[in-house]
């Protein structure tokens, strides 16, 4: 398979898991399961293909992708009851669906012969939206803008990342899978650890 197929893939099913597990805390239907699962799973690459330009939208020129998802949401909805915390799995599902959607950002960017800017935010952009689209359709509060955590960061320094490992000569692939390590790695670490940026504090005007 080819790699950007497959971590288009690998994205979508895990991006669906997390989408139809925050669809079970919503307490939602069968078809509000699927939803749920497939704008978080196409979300961030379906606005990257259309800022890219490209020829046509990834899932429209693959409809399986939709069914992939649905599958996580079938799957999720027979048994989410089984699972002891509902939020720490969407958590950790979470993280490791943002390792896997950056370097197909990266991956699809690069396939475009994009600059390195471009790289970079298409990165971000196909590994963040999704679960802002979801967070925000469940009225949760969006984990990518939750006080002091690294979500942006990580795949921030993901799609950098790949860029530095193809700049010292690596092939492609180890790029795409430096950057997954990177971006799991930091978000591991702000999840188990507490890492995080500096928080802006206001202070009182002035009298």
């Amino acid at each position: 398979m080819n790699p950007l197929i497959f971590l288009d893939y690998a994205s979508v099913f895990v991006f669906a898991l997390t989408g139809a597990l925050v669809a079970s805390r919503a307490q939602l239907d069968l078809i509000g399961f699927i939803f749920i699962a497939s704008l978080t799973a196409v979300g961030g690459g379906t606005l990257r293909d259309i800022i890219l330009n490209r020829e046509t939208v990834f899932w429209v020129a693959d409809p399986w992708v939709i069914a992939v998802a649905a599958l996580a949401a079938l799957i999720v909805f027979a048994t989410a009851h089984l699972l002891e915390s509902r939020a720490k799995s969407i958590v950790w599902l979470d993280a490791a669906a943002l390792a896997v959607a950056v370097p197909a950002g990266v991956a699809v960017a690069l396939s475009m012969e994009q600059p390195s800017a471009i790289v970079i935010i298409m990165g971000i952009t196909t590994g963040c939206f999704g679960g802002l689209m979801r967070d925000v359709v469940c009225n949760e509060v969006p984990m990518v803008l939750k006080q002091g955590e690294l979500y942006v960061t990580c795949a921030l320094v993901g799609a950098i990342a790949a860029l530095i490992a193809l700049q010292v000569g690596l092939s492609e692939g180890k790029a795409l899978l430096a950057c997954g390590l990177s971006t799991f790695t930091l978000r591991a670490g702000s999840i188990a650890f507490g890492w995080q940026l500096p928080v802006y504090k206001s202070f009182p005007p002035r009298q």
